[in-house]
Parts: C-alpha cells; structure tokens; sequence
C-alpha cells in the first residue's frame, strides 16, 4: 500500500537500470509465443520440472523440505503424507495447479489470498486465517543473537491495509498509471511489509506473484521455476528486501531495490526458458535432451546424485540411460562405481 501510496504521490521518472529491465522482458515477452508454438512435448517436460521446482523451492526458502528420495511422490503422488512438511509441499503444488489453470478466471482478492494460504499452509490450524497476533520478522544470527529485522504492520490493522493494497493494485494496472511489471513489484513487497498471516507469508507472495504476471502475459513462469530462481539468489532477496523496507511504515522508504531484484529474476527465468527450449532437440527426446543440456551448464565432475538433484522430474532409470550411452559414444568418462562416482565429459568438450 505504501510503495503503491509514494508512487501516486510523486513518481517524476523510472530509474535508468529499471527501464533497461523492462524493455529487455518486453522483448522476451514478444518472442515467447514463438518458442511456446514449439514442440508441446518439449513444454511439457518444462512445465512438469518447472512445477516441482517451485513447490519444493519455495518451501525450502523457508526452512520447510522433504528428502530427495520423496519429492516425486509428494508432488504427484496420491499416498499418505508423512509429516507437515510433504503436506506444505503438496498443497503449494495444488496451489500451482489452480493458477497455472485458471490464472484467467481468478480475481486477485482476498478470498483468493487466504485461499493460496490454506492451500499452502496444509491443515495447520491458522491456514486461510490472518494472524491473531503481532508478530515482528526476527533474524537470528549463528550466535544466537536476534534483531528485529522489520516490524510488521499489527494484526488489528493487516485486513485493512491488505484490502487498501489489493485497491491501489488494482486502481494501478486498470488504469495503467504505472507499467505492469512495477505494479506487481510493488505489490509483492508492500504484502510482504503487511505480513498478514503468521507464517507462509512468503509463499503466498510468490503465488501472487506468478499469478499477476500470468495475468499480464508474461508465460515464462509456467516452464523456468521463479521459486528456484529466487531460492538460487536468496541472500540478494532479502537484502534488497530489507533494504526497500526501511522506513516504509512513513512511507519515505526506497522501493527500488527489491523491485529491480524482482525484475532481474523475471529476466532471468526468462533467458533460461529460451534457452532451454532452444537446447531440446526433440528427435533425441525432451527428457533426454534436458538431461544433456542440464550436464553440459555443470562446470567439472558431477555424482548421479547430483544430476539427479538437478533433474526432479526425471526417473533415475532414464538419467542412468543418458549416462551410459554417452559413456559408449566416448563422451564420458566415469571414475568410481555406484551413485557416488564421478562422471565428466572427455577431452571432446562439451556432450554435443
């Protein structure tokens, strides 16, 4: 509300670095319905990766993560869950599936908010509820030592500033004061400094977040994770974070750091989604080929544990098979025997 408040008050110009951003996702945005027109099998690889991605980065941001060896089962599987943890995965996955399907048809409001955290809370007795109590966001030093990082607006007042956020939201993008991208970056970080829940409130702003770009054509999401983009920068998100929240409850705070954070992951996920649709070469097969383009980004040796833990979406049958045939073709070498040996490529370069 406050970002979104300063900016109706005065916003003279975009900072420099920001409009570059802008106009280099503006030109990705025009080019990706040319690579979505590309092989659906291709896509679909993508999108089912892309899915478990965000279900398990998202969580682990925060602390919540499940063994290597369940995260199959737990994302798409029907068995029971072991512990809270599989069931904050899973229902983030089902809080995936609603947006990736009806991102159209959703309006982004507060039923819609506390449905994402009911979804993504599991059956803990507060999900879909707002927080009862004031709660500061606390950081804890390897020491023991705690600062208060931010103080959260209070409990009393959170339903109100979320319901005059989701307004100023929507005052901005229908009537297009400010671009789009800005709009949905201003969002997230005035629903971060509201805080409206007591827990999963970085979830729910990653799932809005992926909703409202959804919402203003911006498809990249759907095939790179945006979850695992952020986890892979996490110390930079909440830097920046912290930064743009300084002084925000005077409304005199900065917001421009983490909106160009924001707006360097949305270029990013966009660079890999096209490179990654260009690296698959569907006559070799999708998963195949994403298991090749995953080695050759690996700089020296890897394990199969390792490979494996960048391919979630693939069986190990079919990395063990990758494995072997490019070994029989000369393009591997493999020290050691069993899941932990070494492999790497030979003196040929790179496995293409």
């Amino acid at each position: 509300m406050n970002t979104f408040l300063a900016f109706k008050r005065e916003l003279k110009e975009i900072p420099i670095a920001t409009s570059w951003m802008l106009n280099d996702i503006a030109e990705m945005k025009g080019r990706q319905q040319l690579f979505i027109q590309q092989s659906p099998q291709k896509l679909k690889v993508l999108r089912e990766n892309a899915i478990i991605e965000s279900a398990v980065s998202s969580n682990r941001i925060e602390g919540v993560m499940v063994a290597d060896k369940r995260i199959g089962t737990v994302i798409f599987g029907h068995n029971n869950l072991k512990d809270r943890n599989e069931e904050e995965i899973r229902g983030y996955r089902q809080a995936l599936d609603m947006i990736h399907v009806q991102s159209a048809e959703l309006t982004v409001n507060e039923n819609l908010i506390l449905k994402l955290h009911q979804l993504s809370r599991g059956d803990i007795w507060d999900a879909g509820k707002f927080k009862e109590k004031d709660g500061d966001i606390i950081e804890t030093y390897p020491d023991g030592r705690q600062r208060v990082r931010f103080k959260t607006v209070s409990a009393a007042d959170a339903p109100d500033f979320l319901s005059k956020l989701l307004d100023m939201y929507k005052y901005m993008t229908r009537d297009k004061i400010i671009p789009p991208l800005i709009a949905l970056a201003a969002f997230n970080l005035d629903f971060l400094c509201i805080h409206p829940f007591r827990d999963g409130n970085g979830r729910v702003s990653r799932l809005l977040l992926l909703l409202e770009l959804y919402q203003h054509g911006f498809e990249a999401g759907r095939f790179v994770s945006i979850e695992k983009a952020i986890e892979n920068t996490k110390s930079q998100y909440y830097e920046t974070l912290e930064l743009s929240s300084r002084n925000w409850h005077e409304g005199k705070h900065d917001p421009w750091p983490y909106i160009n954070y924001l707006l360097f992951i949305i270029k990013d996920v966009y660079k890999k989604f096209e490179e990654r649709v260009e690296s698959i070469k569907s006559p070799r097969g999708a998963k195949t080929e994403l298991v090749l383009s995953t080695i050759n980004s690996i700089p020296g040796t890897f394990s199969l544990r390792e490979l494996e833990s960048k391919c979630p979406g693939i069986s190990r049958d079919t990395i063990r098979a990758v494995l072997k045939q490019q070994r029989l073709q000369g393009n591997f070498v493999c020290q050691g025997r069993g899941a932990g040996a070494r492999w790497g490529k030979n003196n040929k370069g790179n496995i293409y």
